[in-house]
């Protein structure tokens, strides 16, 4: 089956805009290639889905040698803000960027919504 890169593109642009301090968002492979993206000027849609690739690698080896499990998100903050990788099948996932202001509770949720919309059009 073909996956619709424009309907994922409208879902993280949606997503984007609509969620309070979200900077950008991306739908990658484990392999790193993009699927559809939408990230602040300045940043390369291929490099940042292959950085979202090795995080997912590592995260799973982590979850595997430390006895954790599935990985079912990765999260990384910095000075200036968060990263949130989560799955979204097998095959893909779900990449978000944003500020340190975020209210991490409703980001999640958010997430977790988006993620079941980008999964019924990925199946």
């Amino acid at each position: 089956m073909a996956i619709n890169a424009e309907k994922l593109g409208m879902i993280i642009k949606d997503f984007a805009s609509a969620t309070s301090d979200v900077e950008g968002a991306a739908v990658v492979t484990p392999d790193g290639l993009p699927l559809a993206t939408t990230l602040p000027s300045g940043m390369d849609d291929e490099r940042v889905s292959a950085m979202s690739a090795a995080m997912l690698s590592l995260g799973e080896r982590i979850g595997k040698e430390l006895v954790r499990g599935t990985i079912d998100r990765i999260y990384v903050e910095g000075a200036k803000g968060f990263s949130v990788l989560t799955s979204c099948g097998e095959d893909t996932v779900f990449l978000v960027l944003a500020t340190k202001e975020a209210k991490q509770g409703l980001l999640m949720l958010e997430i977790k919504r988006t993620v079941g919309e980008l999964r019924m059009v990925l199946s």
